[in-house]
């Protein structure tokens, strides 16, 4: 795969903001190629909206078809990139750019709870060398504008650097999948 695409077409990021498609796009970096009877009992879908939800993610460059695999009547696909980012100042004066942002944000948002609830159940599973390992920190700076970019530049870099050295997709003996959840949000006051 390659490491990232980044999305400047809003009907790019549209196709992507549909749910299913999303968590289509997820198994295929999580878990590699996969047809889309595969993908249809890992999301609980018919093989029939698999299908189609994957032909338009190649549409739009995120996935493609495994050469070589599979047949005529079973399909293989793959994921592109590891990773999918866009400016917003790239998106907002399209025609529906805020709107189909405000859907992505919404499911990274969903995202990140599911991740952070399945690591609350599954912490005791993990076994006594992880028991220490996962951390959730929330931290308050006053920035401006320019510093909060950097940070998050900063930030995106290391776990970048981390990525390409041990990527998601590829198990290793004594290895876990970790999730690394990045925030960077201004907010006016603390949430009550």
């Amino acid at each position: 795969m390659e490491p990232a695409v980044q999305v400047t077409d809003v009907r790019a990021l549209r196709a992507l903001a549909h749910p299913l498609r999303n968590r289509l796009l997820g198994q295929l970096r999580l878990h590699g190629p996969a047809t889309a009877s595969q993908l249809g009992r890992a999301t609980g879908e018919s093989s029939g909206a698999t299908s189609y939800h994957l032909r338009q993610l190649a549409d739009y460059g995120f996935v493609e078809e495994v050469e070589g695999r599979g047949s005529a009547r079973e399909r293989w696909w793959r994921a592109r990139h590891r990773m999918t980012s866009w400016q917003r100042s790239d998106l907002e004066s399209q025609e529906g750019g805020p709107e189909v942002q405000d859907e992505m944000t919404r499911l990274q948002i969903d995202l990140h709870g599911r991740v952070l609830s399945a690591w609350r159940e599954q912490q005791d599973r993990l076994g006594p060398a992880w028991g220490g390992v996962g951390s959730m920190s929330d931290y308050a700076l006053q920035l401006t504008p320019d510093q909060a970019r950097a940070l998050t530049e900063e930030l995106d870099a290391v776990v970048t650097r981390w990525m390409d050295a041990h990527p998601g997709d590829t198990p290793a003996e004594g290895t876990e999948l970790v999730f690394v959840l990045t925030d960077v949000v201004p907010v006016q006051e603390w949430p009550s």
